[in-house]
Formats: structure tokens, sequence, C-alpha cells
């Protein structure tokens, strides 16, 4: 799976964008109705896995950069890897970009934690 941010449809409203593809690479929907059905549950439980793994292959590919005898072969794996990785990352930020509440104005809502927090 290849996530393509520019290829992907914009964000519908009302319709979250899942963490897996249709057979034909296509991006999958389900319609977002608040109440975290078994498909909901599904997709946080896998960009949960996503996220958990985007970060050890970061670790990885870290590894892979500070070893000075690391050949061509480690380095296109390491980088291979951490492509799929970062896409799989920007799919789950897209998608829960896409439900954050938009406030009147269309900007996004502020975290209330956020607001009340005093500068250090």
């Amino acid at each position: 799976m290849s996530y393509d941010r520019d290829a992907a449809p914009a964000p519908v409203p009302g319709l979250r964008l899942l963490p897996w593809e249709s057979e034909g690479g296509k991006p999958c929907f389900l319609s977002a109705d608040g109440a975290g059905g078994v498909l909901s549950r599904l997709a946080d439980e896998i960009e949960a896995e996503q996220l958990c793994d985007g970060a050890e292959v970061l670790k990885g590919a870290v590894a892979v950069l500070d070893d000075g005898k690391a050949g061509e072969h480690a380095l296109r794996r390491a980088l291979r890897v951490t492509t799929q990785a970062f896409g799989d990352v920007l799919r789950v930020a897209d998608s829960r970009g896409a439900r954050l509440p938009v406030t009147a104005d269309g900007g996004q809502e502020a975290d209330e934690k956020e607001l009340r927090a005093e500068p250090t």
C-alpha cells in the first residue's frame, strides 16, 4: 500500500479515511457517525499499530544511517520501509485531521487545554 497525498480525494465531511485501500488501490471511507462501530474501532487499532510501526521503522532507519559500513542494499531497504511507514503516518494524520471539529469561521477549534495552558 502506498499513500499518495496528492492523489487522495479531498476530505468529505462525515466520511472517515480508513487506514487501508481497496483491492484496486483506491482509498476506503467510512460514514463516521461518531457511534464508534466495529469498523471504526478496527480502524483505530490499525492506525495505532501503524504509528507504533512508524516509530520502530524510524529507529531502524537511524541505526542504518549511523552504520558507516551499511551497504547500498541496507540503505535502500531502510528507505523503502521508511517511505511506507511515512505514507501510513500521513494517511493517519489526514484521516484524523479531517475529523477535527471546525468552527463557524472555518478554522480548527483549539483544544480547551491548549487555551488554558499558561506559557512556560
